[in-house]
């Protein structure tokens, strides 16, 4: 029986790898740039202070999306303008790496992306070392989120970690990949 293989672990070996040998000049396959790990946060801040149950509708949407248990992020400090103390549930984290990685990757540019309304695009702004972040306003893009059991609306922050070395790399790299930014 063959083993699974997700779709974008294919095209980044038979596709990606070669056009990214021809533009940079890479002498080795080792050279070409990956991504490494996507981390999906989603922060939920003042409202887990006045309602506990948040945290865990959260971790379950996060869970959802994500194919993976989700955690929930503390606070470090104590803040009282906003009522906060140390050690409280201020958001959700998960982090996805090999097949999962590559499976929500595939599901967020094919599916989740193209049911935004009216988008043009994602910003191309890297921060310098080769990662891309960027932030979706509302989890009901998801298609794993049912819309009739959403009590609040929460963005969720994807950060696309590489080993490229320069942001021309990393962008390349992600353009490549499919995802769909805004004309430079």
């Amino acid at each position: 029986m063959k083993k699974y293989v997700p779709t974008y672990k294919t095209k980044y070996q038979k596709e990606i790898i070669p056009a990214l040998t021809k533009e940079f000049g890479y002498t080795s396959v080792m050279q070409v740039p990956n991504i490494t790990k996507i981390v999906i946060n989603q922060g939920v801040g003042r409202h887990s202070v006045v309602d506990k149950k948040i945290i865990d509708t959260s971790i379950a949407e996060l869970s959802a999306i994500a194919g993976q248990k989700a955690v929930a992020t503390t606070s470090r400090k104590d803040i009282s303008n906003f009522k906060l103390r140390r050690g409280v549930p201020v958001g959700v984290c998960v982090t996805l790496r090999a097949e999962r990685m590559y499976e929500f990757l595939e599901r967020l540019i094919a599916v989740s992306l193209p049911r935004i309304r009216d988008f043009k695009g994602v910003s191309g702004k890297l921060d310098g070392r080769g990662n891309y972040s960027m932030g979706v306003s509302e989890q009901i893009i998801f298609p794993e989120i049912d819309i009739d059991k959403v009590t609040k609306m929460l963005g969720v922050q994807i950060t696309f970690v590489t080993s490229a070395n320069t942001d021309e790399e990393a962008y390349a790299l992600l353009r490549e990949y499919g995802i769909p930014f805004k004309k430079r």
